[in-house]
């Protein structure tokens, strides 16, 4: 019975909804978006997804996504969530790590718990990756996303922080200071031309 004296049926809310095992190719989102106020947990596992998940940015709530077992590749391309602290990415077909780790730390910039093993970008025993390139990937991906506390299921140690401070500088700051200099050389030359009018 409605209890809203509308007439209408009250959508159940939900926290956690799972579409996981259903051979999906494309991404429900005419249940998932019923539930923008209330949603924190999607699992979309062991599907066949590939689309940009463009729609999850409605979510408010939404802070847990599983996409385990899916197609995404490294130019996924993810909406701006600040509620995102843990994303499960497990075996899908991520092979560049630089392109995916920079759309991770722009769009998520809360996030805390990343697992992306066996994806060809991840090198581990998982995959036939030598324990020095796990290692790389490891001190790379923590240097790109400092709030890290778990990569894939170890959690991160402070002196591995450290190490991969030391060992990668944050994409971010060479590229900023890049721009900043290609604006000023830019305001100076503006300036240059002024005078000479």
């Amino acid at each position: 019975m409605d209890q809203s004296g509308t007439g209408q049926q009250a959508q159940p809310s939900y926290q956690w909804l799972s579409f996981a095992y259903q051979s999906l190719t494309e991404i429900p989102y005419d249940s998932i978006l019923t539930q923008t106020q209330t949603l924190e947990v999607l699992d979309l596992s062991y599907n066949l997804l590939q689309e940009n998940p463009a729609l999850l940015g409605q979510l408010e709530k939404l802070s847990t996504l599983i996409l385990d077992c899916n197609s995404y590749t490294s130019h996924v391309k993810f909406p701006f969530m600040d509620t995102l602290t843990t994303l499960c990415i497990n075996k899908n077909k991520i092979n560049n790590l630089p392109v995916f780790v920079e759309e991770l730390r722009k769009k998520f910039p809360n996030i805390k718990i990343l697992s992306m093993m066996n994806n060809e970008a991840a090198p581990s025993y998982f995959n036939g990756g030598s324990l020095t390139q796990y290692k790389d990937y490891r001190q790379y991906v923590i240097s790109q996303i400092p709030r890290l506390e778990i990569l894939d299921d170890t959690e991160v140690m402070e002196k591995e922080r450290i190490q991969a401070k030391k060992t990668y500088r944050l994409q971010r700051s060479s590229y900023s200071s890049k721009r900043r200099k290609e604006e000023l050389s830019k305001k100076h030359m503006h300036k240059k031309s002024n005078s000479v009018i």
